[in-house]
């Protein structure tokens, strides 16, 4: 199993975890204690998940044919949105 596919399931684990402490939070019956608890967990998953992001976009890349025929990587661009 390659590195990637063993980082999409964790990435997604955390995601699943980060919706369900929002909605634990939202209904807001458990108590302060808790919540801070659930809160410190939220920003520490939300760290993970913006670090996985942004090494995700670092590793994006395109290749395409050089003058020469050699394949060349550049740096993906998004396509302009209207």
């Amino acid at each position: 199993m390659t590195r990637q596919k063993q980082a999409t399931p964790d990435f997604e684990a955390a995601l699943a975890e980060l919706e369900a402490i929002v909605q634990r939070l939202e209904q807001g019956e458990i108590p302060l204690e808790e919540s801070l608890r659930q809160y410190e967990r939220g920003v520490a998953l939300t760290r993970g998940c913006q670090q996985a992001l942004q090494q995700a976009e670092e590793k994006i890349r395109v290749l395409a044919k050089g003058a020469g025929g050699e394949l060349v990587e550049r740096d993906f661009e998004a396509p302009d949105e209207d």
